[in-house]
């Protein structure tokens, strides 16, 4: 069963959006000329791009696993993003058929692929709300008419913090989402990283600032402290393709990409 929480009457094409960008680096079809040419842009100035793109998908689908092999079966992911599959619930669902997942994002054209892609299986449950992470409240409420929040849940942030910069608060958002979620919940994100290349990144804020949209990279210990009050599951914060790597991976080079997965005491 899938819901929604939007309809989707004007998707703008006038300006870049970051979700549709992303679509571009994973190589889909699902994103428009101006998206295009903004992501051969930051192709421009950060050539390893896509790389870094599909090691964060990469990584997304081992970290979704990890969790639901642990007996999580309920799952909040913000930030979604164009379906890819396997999506996050396809592969949640393969370890537990009846895993409920609700997925959030704020780009239009997300939900209408969410609502002719994101069909679970017949014993579980997908959800869909057209929402900004800057909403963390709104996130929550439609979660909990979904989830069971007495119940552990997987909350999955990958690619998103760093379209939260630092004056939008992005610690009190993640410990706003966090904080209903019942012991045992595990976190999951990915963040981009400064710190190989410092001098690239001014060049690529200008690019999705263009779209309207703030980029911030951060050190290994501005990740670390987005996990602050958790306990770190092995192998801790560390670049993407590092995290449990497994045979047959499309990216395995190390790329500027910070990933971790830690579980609420």
């Amino acid at each position: 069963m899938t819901d929604t929480g939007f309809s989707p009457d004007r998707i703008d094409t006038s300006r870049p959006h970051s979700a549709r960008m992303y679509d571009w680096y994973l190589d889909g079809k699902d994103h428009y000329a101006v998206d295009a040419d903004a992501a051969r842009e930051v192709m421009r100035l950060l050539p390893g791009v896509k790389d870094i793109a599909w090691a964060n998908r990469e990584f997304m689908h081992r970290a979704a696993r990890y969790v639901a092999d642990r007996g999580v079966a309920q799952f909040l992911d913000v930030g979604t993003g164009i379906p890819t599959e396997p999506n996050l619930h396809q592969i949640v669902q393969d370890v537990t058929p009846s895993a409920r997942v609700v997925y959030a994002d704020n780009d239009p054209i997300v939900l209408r692929h969410a609502e002719a892609l994101l069909q679970g299986r017949p014993e579980g449950r997908t959800a869909y709300l057209h929402a900004d992470v800057r909403e963390p409240e709104k996130i929550v409420e439609y979660a909990r008419e979904h989830l069971d929040l007495t119940r552990p849940v997987g909350l999955s942030l990958i690619a998103l913090l760093p379209f939260l910069t630092d004056e939008r608060d992005p610690y009190g958002v993640v410990a706003t989402l966090l904080e209903p979620l019942a012991p045992g919940s595990h976190l999951t994100i990915s963040h981009i990283t400064w710190e190989a290349d410092p001098g690239v990144w001014e060049g690529i804020d200008a690019v999705y600032r263009s779209g309207g949209t703030e980029l911030q990279a951060r050190s290994a210990a501005e990740v670390t402290r987005f996990l602050d009050g958790l306990e770190i599951c092995e192998p801790g914060v560390v670049t993407a393709t590092r995290w449990y790597p497994e045979p047959g991976m499309r990216v395995r080079a190390e790329q500027p990409v910070y990933v971790a997965v830690a579980r609420k005491p």
